[in-house]
């Protein structure tokens, strides 16, 4: 009597149960396939990759929008009515899909590298489907409250292309392994074409991308001018309510070289500071004023504005979660704060030797001082003992009375040309950083135009406007910039160049090893044959290629009509494939 061993005996293979029970909940081999993966499943491949480029460019936006979060928050405020800091929940969310995502991607890609077919599980088709889902919710509501903000994108690309480039270099490289695994296989067909002639194309468009980047920090670092001055615009809000005094005196502790607030004038002719219309956001008036908490904040008598608090919101609220940092006397202090006038604002500049830069709000032509707006504030100007050289006044008003405010320095707040500079009488411009392009602000500081950029809070930022020349920036976070001495990275176009073209050639190189590798392997596996398998079985344990030919072997002969007395088998024991026919065995 003949003993049968066992048809196939096959190895543990405990990262390919990870990989494709994580992804396809298929934990046990007989589960699993190298069959080709379906339609279907494709489909849902490019779904997973689609939603993990959207997520990374979701991710990337609001990495770089950290810059303006404090604006954001208030556009929001601006339609809902309630301060909250939204920026918090949508990052949080963002670094868990974005991590979800990659995960499922790179499983995935083990798939494909591993050979094994694509089943992604229904649970995380429905968790990347509200992932994608919710990714577009989230772009097209930005798109409709904070549409302006896709520019800093742009922007920020000044400061990260070189990097980002390294990265992408890198990336569609290593893809190079899937392709080649996929274009070198022995049957031939037109999408194999398509898919080596598209990863072409990506790979010469990464390639030759540096031609198309526009890098102030790539230059001759002895071409560096001095370090931008910075505004401390209305004060240092995060250290303290903004445009207080506490605001305004932690501006100046931490470097600013000048204050800017937003002037607005009393019903009895007072200028004082507020950045919004109304008192409800940073005051209390709707405890002490409750009928008129929505009522123009330039309605309101000086007695009456200062006897709310301006600063219980701050300790109450945490706009930008530092209130944990401060001391029980800084605590006790803003507490303390009311709204602060222009004169009481302008006579601490005077102190420290700055300068003031003046946002001023014309009152609606109902307001009692609606004629007399600028003799206000120029009286509270010269009241404050400070000289009237070292203030700027932006005033949202018609040109007309541009004139009328006689003995103050006046900038524009929107991108002008050089010659319409000339042609109004101004010498200076306040830009936001989305409208000053390199070009720009290299036009106007060659025709002697000062130029103030804002809002400017992140180190990057601070540093390309370096770069390019900017003499002074207008920041909410003077405490951040105080940081940064130097550019964040500088370096010569010659040295940019070698790294780029030795990149490149690093690519390539690795490229066309790869591919020749695959096709080496490729050629190697079409060359088994039965014979060479069973011999080298004899002398050596079998590779994850021979146990491959091995099971086509096998299943060849089955369904060629193996006859129930001929067996083929595999003796583990001892490492030999033998074939038996009835009482024979070779």
């Amino acid at each position: 009597m003949v003993k049968h061993q066992p048809l196939q005996v096959y190895e543990k293979q405990v990262f390919v149960s990870f990989v494709t029970g994580i992804y396809g909940c298929r934990w046990k081999r007989y589960q699993r396939s190298q069959d080709d993966s379906s339609r279907w499943e494709c489909t849902w491949f490019v779904i997973l990759c689609s939603s993990f480029l959207l997520l990374l460019f979701w991710a990337y936006f609001w990495l770089v929008a950290q810059n303006d979060f404090n604006e954001f928050n208030w556009s929001v405020y601006n339609r809902s009515g309630e301060w909250r800091d939204e920026s918090i929940p949508i990052l949080a969310s963002t670094t868990v899909g974005f991590s979800y995502i990659t995960f499922l991607l790179i499983l995935a890609l083990f798939h494909i590298s591993l050979g094994q077919q694509l089943n992604l599980y229904w649970v995380h088709k429905i968790g990347v489907l509200a992932m994608l889902l919710t990714t577009i919710s989230g772009v097209i509501s930005v798109d409709d409250i904070w549409g302006d903000e896709w520019d800093i994108i742009l922007v920020s690309l000044q400061s990260t292309a070189p990097f980002l480039h390294i990265g992408a270099l890198a990336t569609v490289t290593a893809i190079s392994w899937l392709v080649a695994g996929y274009v070198v296989r022995r049957e031939r067909s037109n999408f194999q074409v398509m898919m080596l002639l598209l990863y072409m194309v990506i790979l010469l468009t990464v390639y030759l991308a540096p031609l198309t980047f526009t890098c102030p920090c790539i230059m001759d670092r002895h071409s560096l001018r001095l370090r931008p001055d910075v505004i401390g615009r209305r004060g240092a809000p995060m250290l303290g309510p903004e445009n207080t005094l506490v605001s305004f005196t932690r501006a100046l502790q931490y470097g600013a070289s000048s204050l800017e607030a937003d002037v607005t004038i009393s019903v009895d002719g007072v200028p004082f500071l507020m950045r919004d219309r109304t008192l409800k956001r940073t005051t209390d008036v709707g405890k002490v004023f409750p009928a008129r908490q929505y009522d123009e904040a330039s309605f309101f008598n000086w007695t009456e504005i200062r006897s709310l608090s301006a600063g219980q919101w701050f300790l109450e609220s945490d706009p930008y979660w530092t209130v944990e940092t401060l001391t029980a006397r800084d605590r006790s202090r803003i507490g303390n704060q009311t709204v602060c006038s222009l004169m009481e604002m302008l006579r601490l500049a005077a102190k420290a030797n700055s300068s003031a830069l003046l946002k001023v709000r014309r009152p609606p032509p109902e307001h009692p001082r609606y004629r007399t707006w600028f003799m206000d504030t120029l009286w509270a100007v010269q009241k404050a003992g400070i000289t009237q050289k070292r203030v700027r006044t932006v005033t949202w008003t018609p040109d007309t009375d541009r004139g009328r405010v006689r003995g103050l320095q006046q900038t524009a707040n929107e991108k002008l040309s050089v010659e319409e500079m000339r042609q109004r009488g101004l010498t200076s411009l306040t830009l936001h950083y989305s409208k000053a392009s390199t070009k720009d602000l290299q036009e106007y500081l060659a025709n002697n135009v000062s130029v103030t950029v804002y809002p400017v809070n992140e180190p990057w930022l601070y540093s390309i406007l370096w770069c390019s020349g900017v003499p002074s920036v207008s920041s909410d976070a003077p405490q951040v910039l105080r940081k940064v001495p130097y550019p964040i990275w500088l370096m010569s176009l010659n040295a940019y160049r070698f790294i780029w073209i030795t990149s490149d050639l690093v690519s390539i190189a690795v490229v066309i090893g790869i591919f020749g590798f695959q096709k080496w392997r490729m050629r190697g596996m079409q060359n088994y044959n039965p014979e060479q398998i069973m011999l080298s079985a004899v002398t050596r344990r079998s590779s994850r290629d021979v146990n491959i030919m091995k099971e086509k072997l096998i299943i060849s002969e089955l369904n060629n009509g193996l006859s129930s007395t001929e067996e083929l088998c595999l003796f583990p024991e001892n490492g030999y494939a033998t074939y038996s026919h009835g009482d024979l065995s070779h």
